[in-house]
């Protein structure tokens, strides 16, 4: 059977499973400052503590998405989703601890804050959740197996309004349920149960993407290690990769035309979003006296215009506009919006979340799209995770610097972010010169 009668019927479960990943993870986006304050943290231990998520995802994402290449995308994403549930279990469990007091600091740097017991469990949940967190890079390489160049994008402009979908979702039921007798641990716990909703859809509705990889739960072995077992049929032809060969290195992938400015415009659009992360929720609980339900709203609003964007919109643009235009495009709507975020008026933000979230739509599902075409099926999961490992690299310096500069610059570190899309556009604009160039030499 042909891989491209295969993609109706195979789209619906990884877009499932992204929605529902994505919804447990948005949960506690608007929460998280309100819980770092109430454990005595402040904005510098917030963005230290957003910066461990990405931090050890950049170490876990390449060993994920390599293994993925080997073993197969569905064993992979239950080992992150199973990381997940048990992050979610320990995030839990600091809201049982005491108090118990274990560093203070007070500094012109770091300001003031309490290092507590809660807190420091809840690092450990982060850093856990980052190392297994490999499903972002693991799914969009599912979803490159399973597509064709003919919808290529679309697939892609589905999976970012899956994601918008759990971001519309997400937010919203948090500021609803942290408002209750139970508080913050309502949403803590409803995320965790999603992520044992997403491990059962994964083993239940999700087919393996790769033809040349054959399901072994008939075998008879009932160790662990059966889970790590995969047969390869017989799918070699002149050109390409067998299995057990040595999966490509970094050095292997950076060597591939194109992929260098591509990581470099998956660094910078990680930093910018982080920055934008970091700087949001301090922005939302000082200056402008939000609640995690303003916040939550907030948020939401930004993914119905995203939803709204990478679906009709996209889909019909993609049609007749290049991988390439639609990202500059993005990318200039991203810088605009950035910069007018940097007001404090309610309807200039609400615009500014406007114009960013209609950038953001039509940006992002285009150059994961791109980066989806670049290399092969084989290679598919090392491209995408050592992505997201620079991806996790941006987010790491944005979570800190966002939160360490909002504290001294205010919201000129949304102004910041638009000079990082601006230098995005230049970039790809660039890039995109120089192969219409080269195509008017060649012809």
């Amino acid at each position: 059977m042909k891989l491209s009668s295969l993609v109706p019927s195979k789209i619906f479960p990884i877009l499932l499973v992204n929605f529902i990943g994505i919804l447990g993870y948005s949960i506690v986006v608007p929460i998280l400052i309100f819980i770092v304050s109430d454990f005595g943290g402040n904005g510098f231990i917030y963005g230290i503590l957003g910066a461990m998520y990405p931090f050890f995802q950049f170490i876990g994402a390449p060993i994920l998405g390599n293994l993925s290449d080997k073993i197969g995308r569905k064993k992979v994403l239950v080992i992150s989703q199973l990381g997940t549930f048990i992050a979610w279990l320990l995030f839990l469990l600091a809201f049982l601890l005491p108090e118990t007091q274990l560093w203070r600091q007070n500094t012109e740097f770091t300001g003031t804050y309490v290092m507590t017991l809660p807190l420091i469990l809840i690092f450990v949940a982060r850093i856990f959740d980052g190392f297994t967190g490999g499903n972002v890079s693991v799914a969009n390489a599912y979803l490159s197996d399973i597509s064709t160049d003919e919808d290529r994008n679309a697939n892609f402009g589905k999976m970012g309004a899956s994601t918008s979908l759990g971001f519309v979702l997400g937010p919203a039921v948090a500021g609803i349920l942290a408002s209750t007798v139970l508080g913050e641990a309502l949403p803590l716990i409803l995320a965790a149960i999603i992520s044992l909703i997403a491990i059962f859809v994964i083993n239940t509705r999700l087919e393996e993407s790769d033809p040349c990889i054959v399901d072994t739960r008939i075998l008879e072995a009932k160790s662990f290690r059966r889970f790590f077992q995969v047969e390869h049929k017989d799918c070699y032809t002149e050109g390409q990769e067998t299995y057990g060969e040595k999966k490509p290195s970094w050095r292997t992938i950076w060597s591939l035309p194109g992929i260098p400015l591509l990581y470099a415009v998956y660094f910078l659009t990680f930093l910018a979003f982080s920055l934008f992360y970091a700087g949001l929720p301090i922005y939302a609980n000082t200056l402008l006296g939000w609640t995690a339900t303003d916040l939550g709203l907030f948020l939401a609003y930004s993914s119905v215009v995203m939803i709204l964007t990478q679906g009709p919109l996209l889909t019909r643009l993609s049609k007749v506009i290049t991988n390439e235009l639609l990202i500059l495009l993005g990318s200039v709507l991203l810088a605009l919006g950035f910069y007018l975020l940097s007001s404090e008026t309610i309807f200039m933000i609400y615009l500014a979340n406007t114009v960013f979230s209609l950038g953001n739509g039509l940006m992002w599902p285009s150059f994961l799209a791109l980066l989806s075409k670049t290399g092969n099926k084989k290679n598919q999961g090392a491209i995408q995770g050592y992505g997201n490992s620079m991806g996790s690299m941006a987010s790491m310096i944005g979570l800190v610097l966002g939160g360490i500069l909002f504290e001294s610059i205010s919201t000129y570190v949304f102004i910041l972010g638009g000079f990082i899309f601006l230098l995005i556009t230049l970039l790809m604009a660039g890039n995109f010169l120089m192969k219409k160039k080269t195509m008017v030499l060649t012809n």
